[in-house]
C-alpha cells in the first residue's frame, strides 16, 4: 500500500497518537508526500471519530501543543494512569521481585509507554532508574506467567488441573489432580489455593479432616494440564480468597486457629496491618493484648521474629 493512501495515512497517525507521539503537520506532509492541508483533514477525521466514540465511553480528544507546534492525544475522562500512579505501581512491581529480570523490564517499559506522557517519561525513568539497574530477580529464575494465566482460566471455567509440583528440600516432585480455587500473592511469590483430589488424607495430611485448601507456589509447578473435566461449586460454598487471605500468614496452609499474645513493640499499627483479623483486647502500660484468627503454622514464624516484643498467651 502506498504512503499516499488516505486510509493507511489516517490509521498510521491514529496509532502513533495512541502511543503518545506528537504529530507535526509539516513533518507528516513531507513524510507522506502530501500537503499540510491533507494532514489537517486527516486529524479532523480522527477527531470526528473520537467524538462519535464518546457514546461508547471513550472520551479522548486531539489537542494542539503550541510549544511543540504539534498535535497530541489527550485522555479527558481520567481513565489513564496519572504520573503519580504509574510511579507508585512501578515501585511496587520492582519491590515485589516476582518476575525474572527480562519479564520485569518488559512489563515496566510497556506500562511507561502506555501510561506516561512523553514529556514526563524521562522523569519517571530517572526516578526508578537505579532500582531497574540493580533489580535482583529471585533465585528460581522461572517464567511462570503463562501457567498462571492457564490456572486463572481453569478457575473461571471450574476445570480440574493436573500438575507436577516440586516440593522443598530436594523431595521428589509429586503429581496432583487439583480443584483450583484462587491465585494469591505474598512475599515475592504467586500461590495457588486448591483442593487435592484422590488423595489419602489420613496418610498425607497432618489434619485428616482439614477442609481448607492446600497452598502451592506457582513457580514450582513444572508441568500443568487443564483437564476437560469440570467440578461443581455451589455459590454458598464458593471460595472467598479475600477472607482467607486475612487469616493466612506466609502462605502456610493448615487449620483455622485463634491466637492471643501481648505486644510491646514500637508500632501496634504494623501488627494490625500484618494480621488483618487482629483486635486489641486490652492495653496496659504501653502493652497490647492482641487476639487474631489465622490459618496454619506461618504465624509461629512471625511471632518468633518479633523476639521480646511478643509474649504468646495461648493458641487454640
Amino acid at each position: 500500500m502506498e504512503k499516499t493512501d488516505k486510509v493507511y495515512r489516517i490509521l498510521d497517525l491514529y496509532a502513533r497518537l495512541q502511543r503518545g507521539e506528537t504529530i507535526s503537520k509539516r513533518e507528516e506532509a513531507m513524510r507522506f508526500g502530501v500537503n499540510e492541508k491533507s494532514i489537517q483533514r486527516d486529524i479532523e477525521d480522527i477527531r470526528v471519530f473520537l467524538q462519535k466514540a464518546e457514546a461508547g465511553g471513550i472520551q479522548n480528544d486531539i489537542l494542539y501543543d503550541y510549544e511543540e507546534r504539534a498535535y497530541r492525544l489527550k485522555l479527558l475522562d481520567g481513565k489513564k494512569f496519572t504520573n503519580e500512579e504509574v510511579l507508585a505501581i512501578t515501585k511496587i512491581l520492582l519491590e515485589s521481585r516476582a518476575f525474572t529480570k527480562p519479564e520485569m523490564m518488559r512489563m515496566l517499559d510497556k506500562m511507561l509507554d502506555c501510561c506516561v506522557p512523553p514529556e514526563n517519561r524521562k522523569l519517571v525513568d530517572e526516578l526508578v532508574g537505579n532500582e531497574r539497574c540493580h533489580y535482583m530477580e529471585l533465585h528460581h529464575k522461572k517464567v511462570f506467567i503463562g501457567n498462571m494465566w492457564e490456572i486463572g482460566k481453569a478457575i473461571h471455567e471450574r476445570r480440574y488441573i493436573a500438575v507436577t509440583y516440586g516440593k522443598l528440600k530436594g523431595k521428589n516432585p509429586v503429581v496432583r489432580k487439583l480443584k483450583p480455587l484462587a491465585i494469591m500473592f505474598s512475599e515475592f511469590y504467586f500461590y495457588l489455593a486448591a483442593h487435592i483430589e484422590n488423595i489419602d488424607r489420613e496418610k498425607e495430611f497432618r489434619v485428616a479432616n482439614d477442609m481448607y485448601p492446600t497452598i502451592y507456589r506457582i513457580d514450582r509447578i513444572s508441568e500443568l494440564e487443564v483437564l476437560d473435566e469440570k467440578f461443581e461449586l455451589p455459590y454458598k460454598d464458593r471460595f472467598e480468597e479475600g477472607e482467607y487471605r486475612k487469616r493466612i500468614q506466609f502462605m502456610f496452609g493448615g487449620k483455622l486457629q485463634h491466637i492471643e499474645f501481648w505486644y510491646q513493640g514500637q508500632s501496634i499499627e504494623s501488627v494490625l496491618d500484618k494480621l488483618p483479623t487482629a483486635e486489641i483486647a486490652r492495653e496496659e502500660d504501653g502493652r497490647y493484648l492482641v487476639r487474631a484468627e489465622t490459618f496454619g503454622d506461618g504465624i509461629d514464624m512471625w511471632l518468633r521474629y518479633q523476639g521480646e516484643c511478643v509474649e504468646l498467651v495461648k493458641k487454640f
